[in-house]
């Protein structure tokens, strides 16, 4: 893949399975990118819950051209600029802070906000932003309510998360208001403790064959 920005940023765009990644220490953050884009999943988010995650994503930047690492839990302004200077190509919080908002604006990242009611959907709206992370996807009603939001918001694009995995994931990427799925399932401590590297492109490469036929968004 070619390292310019608008090509990278078409990848990130055409994804259809985000991988969430939590690390619990920087040396393993390579190998489990490099499985992640043999299985062809090459973006994917590492959740800014270690201190490890940084560090991670920097060295994903500086080894795997071709991988286009996202930060997660993004909570305020001073974690988005970190993340973006550590390499960060995307970012996704748990809730729409103004200030993260404006920061990934003025740096061209794109971020994605969490959501789980209407309100926090029209929160996001008024910060001009129309792609946004729905959690608890499933314990929120899964792809019933992803259709039922639908109705009130038919320019929002929507990022599940959250009791997302394998066995449903086609029925959120068959809802043409479902720009892709993200998950934990790809990446799990048992793979990152045994170094199971092959195991997590195995996933990956199932999680993108099963996309691959579930077309609902529109480009």
């Amino acid at each position: 893949m070619s390292g310019d920005t608008d090509s990278r940023r078409r990848v990130f765009g055409e994804s259809r399975v985000i991988p969430v990644i939590t690390l619990p220490d920087a040396d393993l953050a390579v190998p489990v990118a490099r499985a992640l884009v043999a299985g062809g999943l090459p973006a994917f988010e590492v959740a800014l819950r270690t201190p490890a995650a940084l560090e991670a994503i920097a060295r994903i930047k500086d080894t795997t051209p071709d991988a286009v690492p996202g930060a997660g839990t993004v909570l305020d302004a001073a974690q988005a600029e970190q993340a973006i200077t550590a390499g960060a190509e995307f970012l996704v919080s748990p809730g729409s802070p103004e200030a993260v908002s404006r920061l990934a604006r003025e740096a061209d990242v794109p971020f994605i906000p969490g959501t789980a009611t209407p309100t926090e959907v029209m929160r996001a709206m008024a910060l001009g932003l129309d792609l946004v992370k729905v959690f608890p996807a499933g314990a929120l009603g899964g792809p019933a309510y992803l259709r039922a939001l639908a109705g009130p918001f038919p320019q929002v694009r929507y990022l599940p998360t959250g009791g997302v995995n394998a066995a449903n994931l086609r029925d959120y990427l068959a809802l043409p208001q479902v720009w892709a799925v993200a998950g934990t399932w790809l990446v799990t401590s048992a793979d990152l403790a045994a170094g199971d590297w092959e195991g997590i492109e195995r996933r990956a490469r199932d999680a993108a064959r099963l996309a691959q036929g579930a077309r609902g968004v529109s480009s």
